[in-house]
């Protein structure tokens, strides 16, 4: 089954009626190597913290034509494949009707009830100490959104319940992911998606690997959660209630913090905290005053929203 093909695929979109639709940004990959070592990648992460006997799932998002899928159904036990377009949905189940561990589900990711889509489908191969992981070739324009929603849909006390989420993204949003605190490049993205997991980059995808091609490079990237935001930060309360609380705060201070990352952290969190409070809390971490958000880790944010929430005289 050929579903790298450029004739391949145009002809299987004319045969149903369809075309690729930019709204969606759908680019279908015609490199037959990236499918095959995104879901190597994603497998050899899947298996890392269980035994050789048990079992691990996928869920694909965005499957489009099924390139990506069919790889993923040679190393995972079960795939999960969720696409938002109709269209492509009834091709797909075509497709894939002979495939026993291949199954799709239509509707918008951004409107899926995560935690019950993981316990539906993977309640049993979680139970058996085995692992689910996530895939993607992600449209551009909804890159960010979809990560946080699979990230935050998840009790922050503790960790995200995916091995990793290996997913292909535009190039410039992976260096974004990636950054350091103090670079250009660095944002509130980086450091919130910090409070949750560590990523990594894999491999560039050049814009001749795909159908039609885009107009930017993409990265592959894995995103594999830590413990949360205790194992982020070790000072954060022991308390669930509170350690929820505290998160939110730290969330809050982030976004604050970069919202204008040209003003000083006294200035950007003025209107949630007093200026001298904020300015206080960052000599006592040993931080200038007029430092501006940028500079910080997510380390550093949690280590001010404690001084500011949490701290006891």
């Amino acid at each position: 089954m050929d579903l790298c093909s450029v004739s391949r695929i145009r002809e299987m979109l004319a045969e149903n009626g369809l075309s690729p639709r930019k709204s969606l940004g759908q680019n279908f990959l015609i490199n037959p190597r990236i499918p095959a070592m995104i879901a190597e990648r994603s497998a050899d992460l899947a298996r890392i913290n269980v035994s050789g006997e048990a079992r691990v799932g996928v869920i694909e998002i965005g499957p489009g034509i099924g390139a990506l899928t069919a790889e993923l159904a040679e190393v995972f036990d079960r795939v999960i494949a969720v696409e938002i377009d109709t269209g492509l949905a009834e091709l797909f189940e075509k497709t894939f009707a002979d495939f026993e561990n291949v199954k799709l589900i239509v509707g918008d990711v951004m409107k899926t009830d995560v935690p019950a889509l993981l316990e539906d489908h993977f309640g049993d191969i979680l139970a058996s100490g085995g692992s689910v992981s996530v895939c993607a070739n992600l449209p551009y324009y909804i890159t960010t959104p979809v990560i946080m929603k699979l990230l935050e849909s998840f009790d922050p006390t503790g960790k995200c319940p995916f091995s990793s989420l290996t997913v292909m993204i535009q190039s410039e949003v992976a260096d974004r992911l990636t950054a350091r605190a103090g670079t250009p490049e660095y944002g509130s993205i980086t450091a919130s998606v910090s409070l949750r997991a560590d990523v990594v980059k894999n491999f560039d995808v050049s814009p001749g690997s795909f159908y039609p091609p885009p107009k930017v490079t993409s990265t592959v990237i894995s995103i594999i959660p830590h413990g949360g935001i205790r194992e982020r930060f070790s000072d954060a309360p022991e308390d669930d209630i509170e350690c929820r609380d505290f998160y939110d705060a730290t969330s809050k201070i982030i976004d604050a913090s970069f919202a204008q990352r040209r003003k000083t952290l006294t200035n950007a969190l003025s209107g949630m905290y007093p200026k001298e409070s904020v300015a206080s809390a960052l000599i006592r971490l040993g931080k200038n005053p007029d430092i501006r958000g940028e500079r910080l880790s997510a380390e550093d944010f949690c280590a001010l929203a404690f001084q500011l929430n949490t701290r006891k005289e």
